[in-house]
């Protein structure tokens, strides 16, 4: 009886990590992110595929992970070891599309729950006799586990016929990747004519650095170099320090030639008696599933502070983007402040309608004139800004994504909202204007437009419109005429602060949804650090 000591507390924080991981994202394009995001993505299978189910229930059967190259044979040897097709097999590449598990029927109510493999559905058809996928399946585009039962196997114990590790359909290498990670064993197939390929060693790699329980067949060997294909696998392995992990060699025999039959119980025999030793014999079990489980929670320090290192680079992008940013927009926001003192409102077209003001220009004409300005000076700040932006994303890696780099400010609409933003701010010193001549007489008092335009004129002018506040104090009062042109600086000042940091935050809208923060990492590090307390 398997006896993994686990107590609530490691599995606590085994949770703790899970929710963690899961939360993270890489999604800045720096180098290592697509490394970080395919570590993460298998270190969530493999704690929801296999060391959580593992450790809760150490006494589930054990799971051997059929997995290797296209064309290996490994439908071939599952059906062999069953002693019927239960996965298709043939010359049609990939063959292998739904995976299929195949237990005792004893052991169903293991794997026909979510236990393990929670995120595929399963499946639970009769046998055909034809091979084929039943209908049922047909035009389904969830991932699927069809389960077979046979009572060929031994009791403890169950194989998975994996998808090809180098399909060329993109979905079947994500989960075959996805269905090793579920292993108690891996069991790798790869043939004489392949046997040096790199994606099996990726994988005989990685088994070592988790120090999983693994064995190799190595499959379709031709009989007059059985020796010699063996002894160089077994160099080979030796080499990668790999020497001491189980290897059976299986012949190339007319029945494997094509894919479609069961190969001789004799050919299959060693392997077979391999596998149902280490499901019933009390002692080997133990060990096969404390030397995985014991590898993966190993592996937990490295990965996870893969990933914290990943996390932390990403942040420190961001606020490399997020400074460019800020450094641009408080550049022209101090520029604009600058040319507001400096009266450069005040010229062009507004400069000609205020010399001809009140004679040749009226009240309404100065007023869109001027605000006409203002609006077009916020305007070129804006664009000079996100040229600005644009420039140095470019030099930064972590921009080099659409997201960040189509941005068009025009397009964006930043002229329609800092023309609302004048506009608005015009209405209101119109209304400060309004409250001004409200308790003058009204035989003399001015209208409030002319107040208002002349009180523009004086804020956006500056030096060269200084007759407008000499005119607006004659015609109001030098006391309320300060207070007027004092609340409307401050006004002024608030809409133009408010314009351009409505555009900053519109700079930095995509990559603030990418959702980059510096909590990840301590995060990471914190429920690690628990994790291996826990230990």
């Amino acid at each position: 009886m398997v006896t993994l000591d686990v107590r609530p507390q490691l599995l606590d924080a085994l949770s703790d990590l899970r929710d963690r991981v899961a939360a993270a994202r890489f999604p800045l394009p720096l180098a290592g992110a697509a490394r970080a995001r395919a570590g993460r993505d298998e270190l969530l299978a493999q704690l929801d595929d296999y060391l959580v189910p593992r450790l809760k229930e150490p006494e589930a059967p054990l799971l051997a992970v059929v997995g290797g190259s296209t064309g290996a044979g490994k439908s071939t040897l599952v059906n062999s070891l069953v002693g019927r097709k239960v996965s298709e097999a043939g010359v049609l590449r990939p063959t292998t599309r739904t995976p299929v598990l195949v237990c005792h029927p004893e052991d169903h109510q293991w794997f026909s729950g979510m236990r393990v493999l929670p995120g595929l559905t399963r499946v639970w058809v009769p046998r055909q006799d034809t091979g084929e996928d039943p209908p049922a399946l047909a035009g389904r585009e969830e991932r699927l586990l069809r389960i077979e039962t046979a009572d060929t196997l031994p009791r403890g114990l169950a194989l998975l016929d994996a998808p090809d590790i180098d399909s060329l359909v993109a979905d079947n290498r994500v989960l075959a990747a996805e269905l090793i990670c579920a292993a108690d064993i891996w069991v790798l197939v790869t043939t004489a004519a392949r046997y040096a390929d790199a994606v099996p060693w990726h994988l005989l790699r990685t088994a070592k650095e988790h120090r999983a329980t693994l064995i190799t067949v190595l499959d379709r060997v031709p009989h007059q170099v059985v020796s010699e294909v063996s002894r160089q696998y077994g160099a080979l392995l030796t080499k990668a320090g790999l020497g001491d992990v189980p290897r059976f060699t299986v012949p190339e025999l007319p029945e494997s030639a094509w894919g479609g039959g069961l190969l001789p119980a004799t050919a299959v025999a060693p392997l077979r008696a391999w596998l149902t030793y280490q499901a019933q014999d009390p002692a080997v079990r133990e060990a096969a599933v404390v030397r995985t489980a014991h590898g993966v929670l190993d592996s937990l320090t490295s990965r996870v502070s893969e990933l914290a290192g990943a996390a932390a680079a990403q942040y420190a992008a961001a606020l490399r983007l997020t400074a460019a940013v800020d450094t641009a927009y408080d550049g022209e926001c101090a520029r604009v402040h600058t040319r507001l003192r400096a009266g450069a409102v005040l010229a062009g077209d507004a400069l000609k309608r205020w010399h001809g003001y009140p004679l040749d220009c009226g009240d309404g004409e100065l007023l869109d004139a001027l605000v006409e300005n203002l609006g077009a000076l916020l305007l070129c700040a804006v664009t000079a800004a996100d040229e600005r932006v644009d420039e140095a994303w470019r030099r930064e890696p972590a921009a080099a994504t659409p997201a960040l780099m189509d941005q068009d400010p025009a397009l964006d609409g930043a002229e329609h909202r800092i023309g609302l933003a004048v506009r608005r701010w015009r209405r209101v010193l119109e209304e400060y204007a309004e409250e001004s001549v409200r308790d003058l007489d009204r035989s003399v008092a001015p209208d409030a437009e002319t107040v208002a335009a002349l009180a523009v004129a004086a804020l956006l002018g500056a030096e060269r419109a200084q007759g407008a506040g000499e005119v607006l104090a004659e015609r109001i009062g030098a006391q309320e005429a300060q207070r007027l042109r004092e609340r409307g600086a401050r006004l002024l000042s608030e809409y133009v602060d408010r314009v351009l940091r409505t555009e900053r935050e519109r700079c930095l809208a995509p990559l603030d949804a990418f959702d980059v923060h510096a909590d990840l990492q301590a995060e990471l590090i914190a429920v690690l650090s628990v994790l291996q307390k826990e230990r």
